[in-house]
């Protein structure tokens, strides 16, 4: 009994009080002083910095300023909070566990910055392309790259805080290399369309609404750029799903670019005996009466050659849109069928000549 009350009276020993007391007084004017800090941080990062990045042309900094000011703040007090519970007297294990965790915090906070500040900046990027090129590109290749930035980042912090904590992160690196490419191998056909469709996004053949032709003859209008496929709405209302690695391996013909604006061309034949002036002007008055057809350049009617049976003439012209070009090759060939008979010009039939001999005795 006397022994337990003397430990009672050691630990209640009034310099053990006295000292703990400084310590924890210590302790709190530390962390005041930090929060304080960070008060001050955060008034010059929401009024302040703000007056200088008004100089600047972009408001990219102003967004970033706004984007970031939290996570400094945070930032400012973890630091005070580790260096007030560094002043206390707790026991090394403490200290340690302590260090680690606001070690960990750290990093995390630090992370969110990163990723804050790349966000705002891969926006703002990709609202100055679409708005420079109107294609539209901002939504598909944009997305990929914030989600392989925050992968990579986020694998950073990882390998940081593993390294802190004294992890071998070479052998985790190893283990992750051959686990990707046993990956690799097991899914390279996925793994070939990704990457041609992330080529596909940046060499750009063609745009999401573009008219294209496969060297297949089919053809339509390309709907969606995907990692995997891409998706092209076909004349008669049908998707065709094509692996991009085909695409990136064939030639395709792009209707739409440079511009919308296409050229038809009309062949026809007409009787060896025809005026071959007055079936150029006919052609050329025709497709001249279109309201479709464009007049600059305007359209030019040739006496192509000579055919077995007939002359081989030619209309060239040029429509605004090739959506339009199919309805005004209808009503094209309709008027100079139409124009052709009433001017007694005749389109021929193929003939044959067939010679029989008979034989004498």
């Amino acid at each position: 009994m006397d022994s337990i009350r003397d430990l009672f009276r050691i630990g209640l020993d009034s310099d053990t009080f006295v000292t703990w007391g400084k310590d924890l007084v210590l302790a709190l004017l530390i962390l005041a002083a930090f929060w304080g800090l960070s008060r001050v941080v955060r008034y010059f990062l929401a009024h302040v910095a703000p007056r200088i990045t008004k100089l600047t042309r972009t408001g990219l900094d102003d967004r970033m300023l706004v984007r970031v000011a939290p996570p400094v703040e945070i930032l400012v007090i973890l630091a005070g909070l580790y260096l007030a519970l560094r002043s206390l007297a707790l026991p090394e294990r403490v200290h340690l566990f302590v260090a680690g965790a606001v070690f960990v915090a750290n990093v995390a906070v630090l992370t969110n910055i990163g990723y804050r500040m790349t966000d705002e900046f891969l926006g703002w990027y990709a609202r100055r392309v679409g708005e420079r090129t109107g294609s539209g590109i901002e939504a598909q290749i944009f997305p990929l790259v914030r989600k392989v930035f925050t992968v990579f980042l986020t694998c950073a912090a990882l390998i940081v805080t593993l390294r802190h904590f004294r992890y071998d992160v070479l052998s985790l690196v190893t283990a992750m290399g051959i686990g990707s490419l046993a990956i690799g191998l097991a899914a390279k056909d996925t793994l070939a369309n990704m990457i041609s469709g992330f080529t596909l996004m940046i060499d750009r053949p063609f745009r999401i609404g573009d008219r294209i032709e496969l060297t297949t003859g089919k053809s339509g209008d390309v709907v969606d750029i995907g990692l995997r496929s891409t998706k092209i709405r076909t004349p008669d209302n049908t998707l065709l799903i094509i692996p991009n690695s085909e695409l990136c391996n064939s030639t395709v013909l792009n209707m739409t670019l440079p511009d919308l604006k296409s050229q038809g061309r009309i062949a026809v034949g007409v009787n060896y005996g025809s005026d071959v002036d007055q079936v150029r002007k006919i052609m050329v008055d025709i497709a001249m009466d279109d309201p479709d057809i464009l007049r600059t350049p305007p359209p030019e009617a040739f006496f192509l050659s000579f055919g077995d049976n007939a002359l081989n003439m030619t209309l060239l012209f040029w429509v605004s849109d090739y959506a339009k070009l199919s309805k005004v090759m209808d009503r094209i060939n309709s008027a100079i069928l139409v124009t052709f008979a009433a001017s007694g010009i005749q389109i021929p039939y193929p003939t044959r000549k067939v010679l029989l001999e008979r034989e004498t005795h």
